[in-house]
Parts: structure tokens; sequence; C-alpha cells
């Protein structure tokens, strides 16, 4: 990982940087969500604050099972050693949407209203955190100006691709909340929008091959967009068969915050910008 600084024997990483910086901007979106539904905060801050930590656990078990799990086995200690690095997105995805989904129907929180409130929280954590990933991509085929060199080879930085892909589904989600028909199509359209991006970035990326050059990742993705899609028939068969009202109805491009865009364009630019000055300079 990309060390900062140093307080002692304390070590500041960039990617321990970026995932904060995200989990708070995240944190603020999922509040301004909550109030505008009339959603109850304390409850959502619980439930969001438990989903982190269940996601940060998924995504390393996920990423231990299904990417390496010949070397953990031969060192098992390193299992607990995630400031070394090896969390897979899609396995806190998955732990996380499991325990939230059950965590809700516990605390009797309207489950399909409430992930709407998550979905652009979560996205724009995503594009934020990423940022300081160390998973570089694969080396590029020609010298093209935005690769950054690593151990003298010019790699795809796989990171900010991914990081540009999530600032513009958060954009999407962002304008789209208020015109979904049925409570959780927000979400499925984030689960859908999400593994689309991965499994575009993927081709960048250097993971366990499965066909040809589809990798384990790639399936995760394929296998997520299914499920995401058949629940989003569910949910629109459910809305129609209980007839139940239009949540919003006025037509998107009404409703576009060209303010937020302009908020969000910065934030991409300035991401950028940190990205390439901390690993070309630093």
């Amino acid at each position: 990982m990309k060390l900062l600084f140093s307080i002692g024997s304390f070590n500041i990483h960039l990617f321990g940087i970026t995932i904060g910086l995200g989990i708070l901007a995240g944190f603020y979106i999922m509040l301004m969500e909550a109030n505008r539904k009339g959603l109850d905060r304390d409850k959502l801050m619980d439930l969001a604050i438990y989903t982190v930590i269940i996601g940060v656990i998924g995504a390393r078990i996920n990423y231990i099972l299904a990417f390496n799990p010949g070397y953990y086995l031969q060192h098992p200690r390193e299992i607990f050693m995630i400031n070394q690095g090896g969390l897979s997105i899609q396995g806190s995805l998955i732990a996380g949407t499991l325990f939230a989904l059950w965590y809700m129907k516990r605390k009797n929180i309207p489950i399909w209203q409430t992930a709407d409130a998550f979905a652009p929280a979560i996205i724009i954590g995503q594009a934020i955190g990423r940022i300081g990933c160390d998973v570089f991509g694969i080396p590029m085929m020609k010298q093209y100006f935005w690769g950054i060199s690593v151990g003298g080879q010019l790699l795809h930085p796989a990171q900010i691709y991914e990081a540009v892909l999530n600032y513009v589904l958060f954009f999407v989600l962002w304008n789209k909340r208020k015109n979904v028909k049925y409570e959780g199509q927000l979400f499925i359209t984030y689960i859908i929008g999400f593994s689309i991006n991965r499994f575009i970035v993927e081709f960048f990326r250097s993971n366990p091959l499965v066909v040809g050059a589809i990798s384990i990742a790639h399936v995760y993705s394929l296998a997520i967009i299914v499920i995401a899609f058949a629940a989003g028939l569910w949910l629109k068969r459910r809305h129609e068969k209980l007839q139940l009202p239009v949540v919003n109805n006025t037509p998107f491009i009404e409703e576009i915050d060209w303010k937020g865009a302009v908020y969000i364009s910065i934030a991409t630019v300035v991401s950028i910008i940190v990205y390439y000055a901390i690993h070309i300079f630093l």
C-alpha cells in the first residue's frame, strides 16, 4: 500500500485515507436521503456502521477463498493482515447486502425504501475509496500518456478507470432517485450499474482466469447482474400486483441536478489529479 506518512510506529496509508473519506461521504449522502424520505436517521446510521464492518469482513473472506486460497492455506496468520491488502469489493457487496437485508427485517426498517436511500451513498463511497487502491492494471500494449509506471512497466491505472465509472454511476443514481416507479428500483440500478463497471474494468486487471480473458471477477459480476435483474422484475411485479402507488413519475430530464453535476465533475477531476500526483511525485 502507498505509505503517506508515519506517526511513530503508526503508518498512514493512502488506501486507508480514501476509504475513510469514502465512508464519511457515503454517510453524509445517506443521511440526506434519510431526511428526504422521512426515515429514522439513528436506525439507518447503526445499519450503515454495522454494514461497513460486515462488508470489510466479507471482502476479506471472498478475496481469500476466490482469489488466492492456496497462499493463505500456507500462511494462515496473514489472513488477518488486511493492512497488507487483499479485499474483494464484490465480496463486500454480497456480504453487506445479505447482512443489511437481515438487519432491516429484524429491526423493522423499511427494506427497499432504505435500500434506495443507500444506493447513491454506497457508490460515492466506492468512487472515493477506489482512488487509494494499490492494485494497478495490466501492462499497457502502447505507451499511452495516462499510464502509470510501476517497477519499470507502464500499467493501466485500473483504479482511476473504476473511480471515474463510479462517479458517473453516482450522477445517474443521484438524478434518478426522484424518478423511480417502485421502491427498490434505485438499489437494483446501482447493483447492475456497479457490476457492469466492474466487468469493464476487469479487462484491465490481472485476476485468476476462468475461460479465455474471462476472470473470476467477471463471473461474479455476471452472476450479480442476473440475480439483480431477477430481483428487479420481482419487485416490479410485486408493486403492480399489490397496486401500490408510483413512487415518483417525473420525467428524468426535468430532475437533473445541474449543480450536483458540477460538484461531481469537480470531485472527479480532483480525484484524478490527486491520484496522479501521489503516484508520480511521491
